[in-house]
């Protein structure tokens, strides 16, 4: 069924594209053309600084989660999540927010704010593992801490920094939103340029040179992150050392996570005094209009009615994304335990969505939907697959480990007393794992919520999305759409930051990388 799934909804789409744009033969001179290299040393090289944005603001997060006990740990945790969930284009408008006119340090600012709770994570997960000792010993014959981390404890860590730079590479890579909003016209990159050329220029082979390089580029991370990731989840059988009260230097370093985390907070703090500024003063003119269209009928339907489409349309995507996400981590872990290499192979691929341009994805499903049965191009459920194809990954990866983790001799033993595959599922697996799975479903609805790449795409003009309202609320002129635009944002913002706090409720400690 993932399979099907990956192969119905998403590899059938893109390679239509892709076969689209080489039928037309413009692939070659593309590729030719010196501006596309622009375009990738700009993608790639906002990426990387990013990417290395985000892991120096994530280790000393990382260090607290894990190995110290102080007041408002939890905080910290709830506090770095929230910007990792929240929808690409708020984030491009709090950024805006602070800089009006966009621009490079604005975006790697964004989309390193994105994901520095990756890195937290990832790499807090192995570090809360790693045994203190071997730190103690070289200590104790007279290194200094600085030493003793390089020395000890980073090349401990180094498969966790390896597999949260892969992942925040990716993201970073193919970031949408935040580069459309920030970047504009002057600064932009392989995402940006593919939807350029596929909506405004109906430039199909252009769009495909750039597609297959993307692809490219993707799935290298991705199998860099694969190989980081395993070594990792060796480490991951380690012991869990307790968390223990900061001593000496270590102060230096809790103080560092919470200068990341108040920084993390400045654009949210901003938005939410943008949402109620007005020209003449404070103003709540924004939230009342959302029960509008906006200035001069900008919108189609109400902020409100955009609103609950939302809910309904990331809900499905989430019952959808946990059905298929669950089946493929049960369908890993069954393979992981015959050491078959299909199970890197499926895992790999399960990610693929999470780095192919959503637009290509969009695209694609208007020129192959209409071959299966009720022509689905016209169907409400189209933006739900969209939104799955990015939300099951995410799942995968909350579900998987907790799976793993379960002891094989449970289910052999349920299996022994005559209990069918599926009773042993119901009885053993799911009461284990049902905490990350509610976990999951958390996650996966507010990812789901903000999802803006392919939906911007997809969605009708009368049943958009609030993030595709935002979008188009910015794109108009008019004081009271701005106003809309950013109360829409801010009401976004607490729906994420609600779901967090519940996600962190439900977390198990082994509770996947996200």
């Amino acid at each position: 069924m993932p399979l099907a799934f990956l192969g119905v909804f998403f590899a059938w789409p893109v390679l239509a594209i892709v076969g689209l744009g080489l039928d037309e033969g413009g692939v070659l001179p593309a590729l030719a053309d010196p501006a596309t290299w622009d375009l990738v040393a700009f993608t790639l090289g906002q990426a990387a600084a990013a990417t290395a944005l985000a892991l120096l603001a994530g280790m000393p997060v990382a260090f607290l989660l894990a190995r110290c006990r102080v007041p408002g740990a939890a905080v910290v945790r709830a506090a770095v999540m929230v910007p990792f969930v929240l929808p690409t284009v708020v984030v491009g408008l709090a950024f805006r927010a602070l800089w009006p006119d966009g621009g490079v340090l604005p975006i790697v600012l964004a989309n390193a704010f994105f994901n520095v709770a990756v890195v937290a994570r990832t790499v807090g997960g192995l570090w809360a593992r790693v045994d203190r000792r071997a730190e103690d010993a070289a200590r104790a014959l007279g290194a200094s801490r600085l030493r003793a981390f390089t020395s000890v404890v980073l090349p401990a860590l180094a498969p966790a920094v390896g597999s949260a730079a892969s992942v925040v590479f990716l993201f970073c890579a193919t970031s949408f939103g935040v580069v459309l909003v920030l970047g504009g016209a002057r600064h932009r990159t392989l995402e940006t340029e593919i939807y350029l050329r596929t909506v405004e220029l109906f430039d199909l082979s252009g769009a495909a040179a750039l597609s297959l390089l993307q692809f490219a580029a993707v799935l290298a991370a991705l199998l860099l992150g694969a190989v980081a990731r395993r070594r990792r989840e060796s480490g991951l059988r380690l012991r869990v050392e307790p968390p223990r009260r900061p001593s000496g230097g270590e102060w230096a370093v809790v103080a560092a996570a919470w200068a990341v985390v108040l920084a993390l907070l400045t654009p949210v703090v901003g938005l939410l005094i943008r949402s109620v500024s007005a020209v003449d003063g404070w103003s709540l003119a924004g939230y009342r209009a959302l029960a509008g269209t906006g200035e001069r009928g900008t919108l189609a339907v109400s902020g409100l009615d955009a609103a609950v489409n939302s809910v309904r349309v990331a809900t499905d995507a989430t019952l959808l994304a946990l059905a298929v996400g669950v089946l493929s981590a049960v369908v890993l872990v069954g393979l992981r335990r015959t050491g078959s290499w299909f199970a890197e192979a499926l895992d790999t691929a399960l990610m693929l969505p999470l780095g192919v341009s959503a637009v290509t994805v969009g695209f694609g499903y208007l020129i192959t939907m209409d071959a299966l049965p009720g022509d689905l191009r016209t169907s409400p459920v189209l933006v739900p697959l969209a939104q799955a194809l990015v939300v099951t990954p995410l799942v995968v990866r909350i579900v998987l480990p907790v799976l793993r983790a379960v002891d094989t001799r449970l289910r052999q033993a349920a299996a022994a007393l005559g209990a069918s595959p599926w009773r042993v599922w119901r009885e053993v697996d799911f009461p284990l794992a049902a905490r990350s799975l509610l976990a999951a479903a958390g996650f996966g609805f507010v990812v789901a919520l903000g999802e803006f790449g392919a939906t911007s795409f997809l969605a009708r003009p009368d049943a958009p999305t609030l993030p595709v309202v935002i979008a188009r609320l910015m794109s108009r002129p008019g004081e009271l759409n701005s106003q809309m635009a950013y109360a829409a944002c801010a009401l976004l913002m607490v729906v994420t930051a609600v779901a967090v706090l519940l996600v962190e409720r439900l977390r198990v400690p082994s509770g996947g990388e996200f």
